[in-house]
């Protein structure tokens, strides 16, 4: 295999640093709604990707079957959703815990294919979950001891997770016959549009901010979008998922940095110990998860 353009492990880390800024945008952006906020991330990424889409992966986009297309839709109406309740969450509670719950995301992923593809638990597994899920309970009692404001909040980033792990086990089918590029086109599509509805049923105003916002509106669709998620899905051509996975589970870190130095937030003891416990219960699991796929692999190359 040929050597990478430049060093994928740098990638990584960019990428990291890059979803690292977004909820810190998100808190900087106090004079929008959380769903305009969302919209105009998905609607600036959406108007980025269409002359790539158009010139590159029009073909594509005509082939793309009817199964697929529902799939992709309800995939993209989870997604306006996962952005909805997590923006939301950061009107309620601080940076770290926001982030630190949404990271929970791939067990809930690990336990939507126990219920619908019968994805079996390894004790590795269970105990790594159990691990996480201790950490983020820590987290909610200290915000729950602080104001319930703070603990509703956290409620809102679990039910982002939720959402974002529906989006994933949707959209699989689907990312396996398409490339990323145009998968990522009709997602992001159909999110702009269940947002630009979700934001006139509420009558949100689209127009009106200050001129600070609409460069953190695009700031949102270019840092992490592209150099945070697309570099994150170049480097796994070079590195494993597990590589890459453990570089993502450090995002809670980057934000809680980034949110100290801009927003002036502080860590509370809870956050700290509970963000720590959940970190490490989150390398536990994708270090599990991964060992059982090779497991699965070799036994099915012997057989």
């Amino acid at each position: 295999m040929r050597l990478p353009p430049f060093n994928p492990y740098i990638a990584v880390t960019i990428g990291v640093i890059s979803v690292s800024t977004s909820a810190v945008l998100v808190k900087l952006a106090d004079q929008a709604p959380a769903a305009i906020i969302a919209n105009y991330r998905l609607l600036f990424a959406v108007l980025l990707m269409t002359p790539v889409v158009l010139l590159k992966y029009r073909d594509e986009l005509q082939r793309v079957e009817k199964k697929e297309w529902i799939l992709s839709i309800f995939a993209g109406i989870f997604l306006a959703f996962h952005f909805i309740l997590w923006f939301e969450s950061l009107n309620y509670t601080s940076v770290t815990s926001s982030v630190v719950l949404v990271t929970l995301q791939p067990i809930f992923a690990f336990l939507g294919t126990f219920l619908f593809f019968k994805e079996r638990f390894t004790s590795g597994t269970v105990i790594s979950m159990i691990i996480a899920l201790f950490g983020s309970i820590i987290i909610s009692w200290g915000d729950f001891q602080i104001s319930g404001v703070a603990l509703f909040g956290d409620i809102l980033a679990i039910l982002g997770a939720m959402m974002m792990t529906a989006y994933f086990l949707l959209g699989q089918h689907v990312r396996k016959r398409l490339s990323l590029m145009t998968y990522t086109f009709i997602v992001y599509g159909v999110s702009t549009i269940t947002l630009i509805i979700y934001n006139i049923l509420l009558q949100h105003s689209f127009t009106g901010y200050p001129t600070s916002h609409w460069a953190i509106f695009l700031a949102l669709a270019i840092v992490p979008t592209f150099f945070g998620h697309t570099l994150f899905n170049w480097a796994l051509k070079w590195l494993s998922t597990a590589t890459v996975s453990m570089g993502i589970v450090f995002e809670p870190v980057g934000a809680s940095i980034l949110a100290y130095f801009i927003l002036h937030e502080r860590i509370t003891w809870a956050q700290w110990l509970g963000g720590t416990i959940v970190v490490f219960g989150l390398f536990l699991f994708i270090l599990s998860t991964t060992k059982k796929r090779k497991v699965t692999i070799s036994k099915k190359t012997n057989t």
